[in-house]
């Protein structure tokens, strides 16, 4: 066993990646109690100083679709999927306990007995710390999404290989 493994590595051609403090966190639910997890780390890295970025995909977009976006799609499926998934943060509903939408209701009002912030709220907060709000393209297609039925200051319109250029560097990757 060589005494540095680190330069027997380097000898053998190997290239060291180095990792720096960073966060990215895939939102892919939609879900109301989901999205305010992902905020809360987000949040909280981002407070540390560590740089976040955000992908927002398949249901994770409706958190970033305006609530008055247009619901026709370019054909039958996609205008289905705008119907039944009209988007913004104050429509989330829970991953349990949604009871026909009582549940995030319910779940809002005792948040703010807490004096505890929305997403919408969490958002906001999130983009004043430089946190990064990608809105991934292909799902925006998949689902009969465009740029303008989303809330303004999405950071990028991206697909995977931008998610994964950032992965690649952060030491920490959530899929939430």
């Amino acid at each position: 066993m060589p005494a540095n493994p680190a330069a027997a590595a380097a000898a053998a051609g190997y290239v060291e990646r180095r990792t720096e403090d960073g966060v990215t966190i895939v939102v892919f639910s939609g879900d109301f109690d989901r999205v305010q997890a992902a905020f809360n780390i987000a949040i909280g890295a981002a407070s540390s100083g560590m740089p976040v970025t955000m992908f927002f995909t398949f249901w994770g977009l409706d958190v970033i679709t305006r609530p008055d976006a247009r619901r026709i799609g370019r054909d039958p499926l996609r205008t289905a999927f705008r119907w039944l998934k009209p988007g913004g943060a104050t429509r989330l509903p829970l991953s349990r306990f949604n009871f026909l939408g009582l549940g995030p209701i319910l779940m809002r009002r005792l948040m703010g007995d807490f004096k505890m912030p929305t997403v919408d709220d969490m958002l906001a907060l999130a983009r004043s710390l430089d946190v990064k709000i990608v809105a991934c393209t292909i799902t925006m297609g998949v689902m009969g999404l465009t740029e303008s039925d989303l809330i303004e200051g999405i950071d990028s319109f991206a697909g995977v290989a931008t998610y994964l250029n950032d992965a690649r560097n952060r030491s920490i990757n959530l899929f939430i």
